[in-house]
């Protein structure tokens, strides 16, 4: 069973704008407290990317969970975008395709993806603007979410859908500007082989870190430093040791940092009965999902 000596976790945002106060980065190393990288600070995408090229850089055996899905959903349909000639059929392509359309976009916004006439067709953009080709519904979704769903380890939403609080298909587009960027130097569990050192990344639900930490369902949201402390040390952590009011983001990162060094050893997360080697290339997985 492969080792990692760093678990990191980003929790992340697809606002507009140069800079996400929806982004924060936490740390977990060896026995020691879960820790913001650069607290206070407000980062921007580009900064995000910065510190992961330097880690794939160090070579550094660091497992790394972004909060956002590296794919739309391919299986029930047999494409991502059907009638869309253009459709990709594997991961890399998918986010080339995002980065093609995107290319003179800002701050790795994906103005140009939605805006696009087939791709827009695929999503419900607002209320009264929908896409011809979106799912009736709640859109269409992925096998792992579908998976969650039905074995209640998760609510997972349709990435197809870009309205309400809980969305997250702009996240997931601007995160697969970011995965272009840096595959294959970084690698993606399940699509790439677990490399023997050095870093690995893996998509995650920051919700099912605060589940497995006793935080009940609707509740998953942390904002008291003394709350989140209570959530460590379901996973035997040491104590973040904040004092009164927490961002969700922040204690999101923090709590997730510490539940991927608690559960990165169980070979069970490795393995989930439902995963194919062709969910791996066009759909992925989500770690934590059994």
């Amino acid at each position: 069973m492969r080792r990692f000596s760093y678990f990191a976790a980003l929790d992340w945002s697809g606002a507009r704008g140069s800079r996400q106060r929806g982004i924060a980065l936490a740390v977990a190393s060896g026995t020691g407290a879960p820790e913001l990288v650069r607290p206070g600070h407000i980062w921007s995408r580009a900064e995000i990317l910065t510190w992961l090229e330097d880690v794939a850089a160090s070579g550094a055996d660091m497992l790394i969970g972004f909060d956002f899905s590296a794919a739309f959903a391919f299986a029930d349909r047999g494409a991502y975008f059907p009638e869309w000639d253009a459709s990709p059929d594997t991961l890399p392509a998918l986010w080339a395709l995002v980065e093609r359309l995107t290319a003179s976009d800002p701050h790795y916004e994906i103005g140009g993806f939605l805006t696009h006439p087939e791709a827009r067709r695929h999503f419900r953009h607002a209320q009264g603007d929908v896409g011809d080709l979106f799912a009736p519904g709640t859109g269409r979704l992925r096998v792992v979410e579908k998976h969650q769903r039905a074995t209640k380890q998760a609510a997972s939403v349709s990435n197809f859908n870009l309205i309400g609080a809980a969305q997250v298909g702009k996240a997931s587009l601007t995160g697969m500007r970011l995965l272009h960027r840096l595959h294959p130097r970084l690698p993606l569990w399940p699509l790439d082989p677990t490399p023997a050192t050095g870093p690995l990344l893996v998509e995650i639900y920051t919700g099912v870190a605060a589940r497995a930490a006793g935080v009940a369902v609707g509740r998953s949201k942390i904002r008291d430093g003394a709350v989140l402390d209570m959530a460590l040390a379901e996973f035997g952590s040491p104590l973040a040791g904040f004092r009164g009011p927490i961002s969700d983001h922040a204690s999101d990162a923090l709590l997730t940092a510490a539940w991927l060094r608690a559960l990165a050893s169980d070979a069970a997360l490795w393995s989930p009965s439902p995963l194919t080697d062709t969910l791996a290339r066009t759909e992925g997985w989500t770690f934590g999902i059994i």
